[in-house]
C-alpha cells in the first residue's frame, strides 16, 4: 500500500484505493456471471432435463410417476431448506477468517455445489431404471447437499455488497457491475444450452438432444461457476469501517426476531416473494413454450441471445436511472412494462416474431427490478442496525436468495404438474400436444404469473417506504454513534493514562466560531452528542486539534472520530446532512488506528460541492463522553469570533 506523508500525517494513495475498488467490481461481476449461469441451469434447464430425458429408459407410465416424484421431492426439499437459510446467513455473519466473513463460503459453496449438480445431471449409472426407489433416495440426498452449499455460496455472495461498498451510490455501482455479469450469465446459459446439448448428443431426438448432451452442458456451466467463485475469493476486497463494527452478535435464537422486527425488510420481502414466484414461473416455461407450443426449440437460442444483449445494456443504465428518477419510479415503470408484455405474450398464438417480441419486452426490465430489490434489502442492514441494535449483513441478505429459491421451488412443482397435464414429457413433440393441453399450459404460463406480479406491485406501493434519502439519514444517525455500540456500551479499550493538567484544543479549521447550540443539526445542537462548538469555515482543510489516535473513519469522508493521547474522545463532523453527498467533494488523509500530531491534515472538502448539493458546510465538534473515557471538563476560551488552526479554542481539564 502506498503511503504519502502529509504535514506529519499519512494517507492512502487514491490510485491504489481506486485500483482495489475496480478489481473488486470486476471480480464480483465475473462471480455474478458464473453464479447466475449456475442458477439459470438449476432453476430452468434442470427440470427440462428431468422431465424430458432423465427417465428415457423407463416406460412412459413409470417415467410420469418418477417425474412427479422428483418434482415433489425438489419442492419439499427447497421449501424445508428455506427455514435453514436465515441460519446460514447468521453462520456467515459469525465467520471470522483472514479472508473475511464471506469469501470462504463463496468459494467452498461454489465448488461443492458445482460437483453435486454435475452428478445430478446423470442417471447415477442406470439407477433410474435398475432401482428407481433407491435412485429417488440418493437423488434427495444429493439435491439437499447441493442446495445447502449453493445457499452458502448464494447468501455469502450477495451479502458482500454492503461489505464492498457502504453508501447508496457506490452500492448501486457495485451491484450494477454484478448485475451486468449476472444478466450476461443468466441469459448466456439460455443461448448455449441447446447448441451444447445437440453438439454433444449422440441423438438429436427431434431437436431436444439426449442425456449425454445435457450432462456436457451441466459440466461446462458448473465448472464456470466454480472457477468464477474462486476469482471472487482471490480478487474482491471487503472494506472495514466503524459502522460495520458497531454491532453485537446475533444468537441463533434471535435470528427470526431480527428478520420479523425489521418491518421494511419484511415489506420488500413480501413484495419480492410474489414477484419472483411469478417471474420465475413464466421464465422457466419459456423453453417449453418454444419447444412444445411453437415447435421451434432451436429459435430459443436466438430468443435468449436477444434477451442477453438487451439485458446487458438495460442494467448498465441502472445507476443513472436510479439517480435521476429514484429506485421507486424505476420499479413501478419496470413492472408496468412487464405486465404489458405478458398480455402480448398470451395472445402471440403461433407467431414466433410476436412471442419473441413479448418475451424480450418481459425480460427487459427484470435486471432493474432485481437491483431495486437488492439495494432496498441491502439498505435494510443499516435500517435494522439503527432500529434493533444488530448489524446482520449475511442474515438480512439471505432473505433475497431465500425468496428466489421459494419461487424456484414453487415453479418447479408447478412445471412438473403442468408438463404432465399438458402431455409435455419424454417423447412428446409440438405435434403431439392437444389443444386442451396447450390451453392448460398457457393459463399457467401467463395468467398465474400476471396475478402474482400485480399483487407484488400493490404491496410495493403500499408498504415499502425505505428509499435512498431515508437510508442516507439512517447512515448519518449511525455515524453519530461512532463512539458507542447501539446497546450503549463503549467499544474502545480502557484508557489508563490519567489526565495531566489541561489539554489544549486547537481549532480544527479556519473560520467563524459559534455556539454548538446554534447549528441546524438537532443531534449536535441539543447536546445529545456532547458539549462542543461549531465553526463556519473559511478554509477547506480539517486539521488535528490535538495529538491522538484516529478511532473512527467513515466511507463518506465527511467526519472523523479521534481520541487524545489522554483518552478524550471527540467527533469532528463537516456539514449538515452531507452524508447524502455520499463522499462527493470529500477527501480523507488518514486511516483508522493512525496516530496524528496537532495540526496534521485530516480531511479536505469542497465548498462548491457542498453548495451544489444544497447543504450547510458548518463544521461541528462534539466531545463524546462515554463509560470508558476519563472524567473531564471543557473550559471554553472563547465562544464567538474569528479563529485559525493556530488558535486554541478551549482546554480540557
Amino acid at each position: 500500500m502506498k503511503i504519502v506523508s502529509v504535514t506529519g500525517g499519512t494517507f492512502m494513495s487514491n490510485e491504489n484505493t481506486s485500483a482495489k475498488t475496480m478489481s473488486s467490481r470486476i471480480a464480483y461481476s465475473f462471480g455474478a456471471f458464473g453464479h447466475d449461469m449456475f442458477y439459470g441451469m438449476l432453476s430452468t434447464y434442470f427440470m427440462m432435463f428431468v422431465t424430458g430425458h432423465l427417465f428415457s429408459h423407463n416406460s412412459p407410465a413409470e417415467a410420469a410417476k418418477l417425474v412427479s416424484a422428483i418434482g415433489v421431492i425438489i419442492m419439499v426439499l427447497r421449501i424445508v431448506e428455506l427455514l435453514i437459510d436465515p441460519y446460514i446467513g447468521n453462520t456467515i455473519d459469525k465467520t471470522n477468517t483472514k479472508w473475511g466473513h464471506f469469501k470462504p463460503w463463496v468459494v467452498g459453496g461454489g465448488i461443492i455445489s458445482a460437483v453435486a449438480i454435475m452428478i445430478l445431471f446423470t442417471d447415477l449409472g442406470g439407477l433410474t431404471y435398475k432401482n428407481p426407489l433407491l435412485y429417488l433416495i440418493v437423488f434427495a440426498i444429493l439435491y439437499i447437499t447441493m442446495d445447502i452449499f449453493y445457499s452458502f455460496n448464494d447468501v455469502a455472495f450477495w451479502s458482500m455488497v454492503p461489505a464492498i461498498a457502504f453508501d447508496s451510490e457506490e452500492r448501486d455501482k457495485v451491484a450494477t457491475f454484478a448485475r451486468v455479469g449476472s444478466t450476461v450469465g443468466g441469459q448466456l446459459v439460455g443461448v448455449i444450452v441447446m447448441p451444447i446439448v445437440l453438439y454433444f448428443s449422440l441423438s438429436a431426438n427431434g431437436g431436444t438432444g439426449d442425456s449425454r448432451g445435457w450432462f456436457a452442458f451441466a459440466a461446462i456451466v458448473a465448472i464456470i461457476a466454480a472457477v468464477t467463485s474462486v476469482g471472487v475469493g482471490i480478487f474482491t476486497h471487503e472494506k472495514q469501517n466503524e459502522l460495520r463494527e458497531n454491532k453485537e452478535n446475533t444468537s441463533f435464537g434471535q435470528v427470526l426476531g431480527v428478520l420479523f422486527h425489521n418491518d421494511q425488510l419484511m415489506a420488500i420481502a413480501l413484495t419480492y416473494l410474489f414477484y419472483t414466484t411469478g417471474v420465475t414461473l413464466l421464465n422457466s416455461l419459456g423453453l417449453y413454450y418454444f419447444t412444445y407450443i411453437l415447435g421451434k426449440a432451436a429459435m430459443y437460442t436466438t430468443f435468449a441471445a436477444i434477451n442477453g444483449v438487451i439485458g446487458f445494456f438495460t442494467v448498465m443504465f441502472f445507476p443513472a436511472l436510479a439517480k435521476k428518477f429514484s429506485r421507486r419510479k424505476v420499479f413501478i415503470t419496470s413492472v408496468s412494462i412487464m405486465l404489458l408484455a405478458v398480455i402480448i405474450y398470451a395472445f402471440a398464438g403461433k407467431s414466433v416474431a410476436v412471442a419473441t417480441t413479448a418475451g424480450v419486452l418481459f425480460a427487459l426490465p427484470q435486471p432493474l427490478v432485481f437491483l431495486v430489490v437488492l439495494m432496498t434489502i441491502t439498505d435494510c442492514v443499516e435500517y435494522g442496525q439503527l432500529k434493533l441494535g444488530h448489524r446482520d449483513e449475511g442474515l438480512i441478505l439471505s432473505v433475497r436468495p431465500l425468496l428466489d429459491k421459494f419461487g424456484g421451488a414453487v415453479a418447479n412443482g408447478v412445471i412438473v404438474v403442468t408438463s404432465a397435464a399438458a402431455g409435455m414429457i419424454s417423447g412428446a413433440t409440438a405435434a403431439s400436444i392437444t389443444p386442451h393441453g396447450s390451453l392448460i399450459f398457457k393459463l399457467v404460463m401467463f395468467l398465474v404469473p400476471a396475478i402474482l406480479i400485480i399483487i407484488s406491485f400493490i404491496l410495493y406501493l403500499k408498504t415499502v417506504k425505505l428509499d435512498e434519502k431515508r437510508h442516507a439519514e439512517i447512515v448519518d444517525e449511525l455515524e453519530k454513534t461512532w463512539h458507542k455500540t447501539l446497546d450503549g456500551t463503549d467499544e474502545h479499550p480502557v484508557i489508563e493514562t490519567p489526565l495531566d493538567g489541561a489539554v489544549a484544543f486547537m481549532a480544527p479549521v479556519d473560520g467563524q466560531l459559534e455556539p454548538l447550540s446554534d447549528v441546524a443539526d438537532h443531534a449536535f445542537a441539543s447536546g445529545s452528542l456532547g458539549d462542543g462548538f461549531a465553526i463556519k469555515p473559511t478554509s477547506n482543510e480539517i486539521h488535528a486539534p490535538f495529538a491522538g489516535k484516529i478511532v473512527a473513519t467513515f466511507p463518506t469522508n465527511h467526519a472523523v472520530g479521534m481520541v487524545s493521547d489522554n483518552g478524550i474522545p471527540v467527533l469532528i463532523h463537516v456539514g449538515i446532512n452531507t452524508v447524502e453527498m455520499q463522499g462527493t467533494g470529500f477527501t480523507s488523509f488518514i486511516e483508522k488506528g493512525q496516530h496524528v500530531e496537532t495540526g496534521d491534515l485530516l480531511l479536505e472538502f469542497s465548498f462548491n460541492a457542498i453548495k451544489r448539493a444544497g447543504k450547510d458546510n458548518t463544521v461541528m465538534v462534539a466531545f463524546t463522553k462515554n463509560a470508558q473515557s476519563p472524567e473531564f471538563e471543557l473550559h471554553h476560551l472563547k465562544d464567538t469570533g474569528s479563529v485559525t488552526i493556530n488558535d486554541q479554542v478551549l482546554e480540557v481539564k
